[in-house]
């Protein structure tokens, strides 16, 4: 079970390290140095973790939302992954057909995935279906044994899946976050986190998403994702102004995403508006 365990990270530590990330570990925020440590198994805050493990086995009894737990704890295939968002985003993000959305969402994961490791290893905290010597419906016990839950790992990254989502189709948003809400406590119906975990993860996916909004090359990413969005979609993506950081001479873009001169005819992205200059 020991080498199954080191075999699982290996695997998502290769996976993570095929793209280059926006920016390097430790130019992002510390989450250690940030996040409180998890309740301990003896203090009063835990008996709510235990409540919401007994809720989360509760709602297996419902095949859909079972089903639904056990598709949203999909790691490795992120075709699938992101297949978990088709209907509140309004597309299918895949890497033939949105191939600006595609390296848009696969940098970021690799930016800020990383971010839950060391916390995770420094308090090593037990999962609840180890605690409980129970099994998960998703199947994932020879995978997580041994591994620790704070914070957990699918809750960081379906919170930062449905933040940068968000800002490419704005409109969408309230579909989208409540996608990505119910995608986190897929972690606690599996039992494969506490209820803490999956808080805990929330805001550390908004950590990092926040430290996304100061890289240049996420910002002129981001500018090429809306612009195939806009396209793929026929819909105007409007975005407030303070949610993109503008950078000087880039405020037009054509529907590739490349930047749009004086003399440029056609569709182009203007303030986040799609127009037609003729």
């Amino acid at each position: 079970m020991a080498a199954a365990a080191t075999m699982a990270v290996m695997s998502v530590n290769a996976q993570e390290e095929t793209v280059q990330p926006y920016m390097e570990l430790d130019q992002l925020p510390h989450l250690i140095s940030i996040m409180p440590a998890p309740p301990s198994f003896e203090s009063p805050e835990f008996a709510n973790d235990v409540v919401r493990y007994g809720w989360g086995k509760q709602q297996r009894q419902d095949e859909e939302r079972l089903a639904l737990a056990i598709a949203d704890a999909e790691w490795d295939d992120h075709a699938k992954l992101f297949l978990q968002w088709k209907d509140a985003f309004g597309l299918e993000i895949n890497e033939t057909n949105t191939p600006e959305i595609w390296k848009l969402m696969e940098t970021s994961l690799a930016t800020t995935d990383p971010m839950r490791k060391e916390t995770k290893a420094f308090y090593h905290r037990q999962r609840p279906f180890e605690r409980f010597d129970d099994s998960m419906p998703s199947h994932e016990e020879d995978d997580l044994r041994g591994e620790g839950s704070y914070p957990s790992g699918h809750s960081l990254r379906g919170w930062g899946i449905s933040l940068v989502l968000a800002q490419i189709a704005p409109a969408r948003a309230d579909e989208i976050f409540s996608r990505g809400w119910d995608y986190c406590n897929s972690r606690v119906i599996v039992g494969a986190h506490w209820q803490s975990d999956v808080d805990a993860s929330r805001t550390a996916a908004s950590i990092g998403f926040c430290a996304l909004q100061n890289c240049p090359e996420y910002i002129a990413q981001m500018k090429k994702a809306q612009a195939e969005y806009a396209e793929k979609t026929g819909q105007t993506v409007s975005v407030p102004a303070a949610t993109i950081v503008e950078h000087p001479a880039t405020r037009a873009y054509r529907l590739n995403g490349s930047v749009a001169t004086d003399s440029t005819k056609g569709i182009v992205i203007e303030e986040g508006q799609k127009s037609i200059r003729k």
